[in-house]
């Protein structure tokens, strides 16, 4: 039975947060977040969700607060991202965090690893500000940039692996800031590469 999208909300700190999903919460999960100009659709829109539906997992994209269908919520990013976590009942997750994301997922990472499996940093903003907080975190990432950006260039990038000792590096020939849009087959590739990797290990843990 093909998994269907269903779009949903639920309250994170008081605000009203939307969400699409596709997949059942027993499957491992994967969170997608959104760059400045886009949302949880960007994702829908791409086939990211059901692609990974279709290869097992729970994807979930929602709309960053005040981004979307999503109210703003007060609060340090880092706490709203873990205040999703428990409203979503994602356990351990993997997030998928491009561009303005990074104000997110990379203290996350930083301050709370054990609370995910793995990270897809896409050119996250905020990496230099968190190379010393990230330094030595072992949780397996995947850095994925474009080898045109110009927002966030790829030497941030090597520095990013540098301080990650369980890190690797996709560079996406002739793609920009947002690659996974402009090189969405090759991006897709990696991440379920990426995902069965993580989760693989996960289960032998």
């Amino acid at each position: 039975m093909q998994a269907m999208l269903q779009s949903n909300y639920t309250i994170v700190q008081g605000a009203r947060i939307h969400f699409l999903e596709m997949g059942t919460s027993d499957l491992p999960s994967a969170l997608f977040l959104h760059g400045a100009s886009f949302n949880a659709r960007t994702w829908a829109e791409l086939g990211s969700l059901a692609l990974l539906a279709e290869h097992g997992y729970r994807a979930v994209a929602i709309d960053l607060p005040g981004f979307g269908q999503s109210e703003p919520a007060a609060g340090e990013p880092v706490d709203f991202l873990i205040a999703l976590l428990d409203a979503l009942a994602l356990s351990q997750p993997v997030v998928i965090s491009p561009s303005m994301s990074g104000h997110y997922s990379l203290p996350l990472a930083a301050w709370y690893p054990d609370k995910l499996t793995g990270l897809v940093a896409v050119a996250p903003v905020g990496v230099p500000a968190m190379l010393d907080r990230l330094a030595g975190i072992s949780l397996p990432t995947l850095a994925v940039w474009g080898s045109n950006d110009r927002v966030v260039p790829t030497s941030i990038a090597s520095r990013l692996c540098q301080v990650l000792p369980n890190a690797s590096l996709i560079i996406l020939t002739n793609a920009g800031h947002a690659c996974y849009i402009q090189a969405t087959e090759s991006f897709h590739q990696h991440l379920l590469a990426f995902l069965e990797t993580c989760f693989e290990e996960d289960s032998q843990e």
